[in-house]
């Protein structure tokens, strides 16, 4: 069974949104592993004197137990075109270190900067993040992702986005997309035109 991991944003030294990673890691834990025992991250998350300012990436690896944690600053991608990849027996319901499946569909992205997984026409992720549309009043997230993200539970506790199936069909009912995960919160992430979606 390969190992997972967390993706957690540190903001001056602070991880954010530390309890949406915990319930998803405790939970994987408990489902593959039939570990019920909770891990708590705070107690375990020392960053670097060099990295205690600014935003930073902590990647925390576990199993059964826990494995290594590191950090580095963080350098954002810039995502203004998405390209439609078909694969209908993509499967990746936890965060797995073995990204393979994901890198190959990637590498289908011809000159796009990312790509958008359909599975049975249904929209899902990007290979790195879950997926929110405007609709011209509200922000809906496709309610069929194939990682549900610790970004994406958050802003549907807080009822910020709502959920709703969205086929490739749809897709034209929308004027623009963000792509959200630890790393990028919506209220940062520019918009990307519908047109941008090839």
């Amino acid at each position: 069974m390969s190992q997972l991991f967390e993706t957690l944003c540190l903001r001056d030294g602070v991880p954010l949104n530390l309890r949406w990673h915990e319930q998803r890691m405790n939970q994987a834990r408990k489902e593959i592993w039939g570990i019920a025992s909770p891990v708590g991250l705070w107690q375990r998350i020392n960053v670097p004197g060099e990295l205690s300012k600014g935003v930073v990436r902590c990647k925390v690896e576990y199993g059964p137990g826990m494995g290594a944690i590191s950090y580095k600053r963080h350098d954002k991608r810039r995502i203004s075109s998405l390209r439609l990849v078909k694969c209908n027996d993509v499967n990746y319901p936890v965060k797995y270190l073995d990204r393979s499946i994901l890198n190959s569909l990637l590498n289908q992205r011809g000159g796009c900067d990312e790509i958008i997984i359909v599975k049975d026409e249904f929209i899902t992720d990007t290979t790195i993040s879950n997926l929110i549309f405007f609709d011209g009043k509200h922000w809906i997230t496709p309610s069929t992702p194939l990682l549900p993200g610790t970004c994406r539970a958050r802003l549907l506790d807080e009822e910020r986005i709502s959920e709703r199936v969205i086929r490739v069909s749809d897709l034209k009912s929308y004027q623009g997309v963000k792509l959200i995960n630890a790393m990028r919160d919506p209220d940062y992430e520019e918009i990307i035109p519908v047109f941008e979606i090839v």
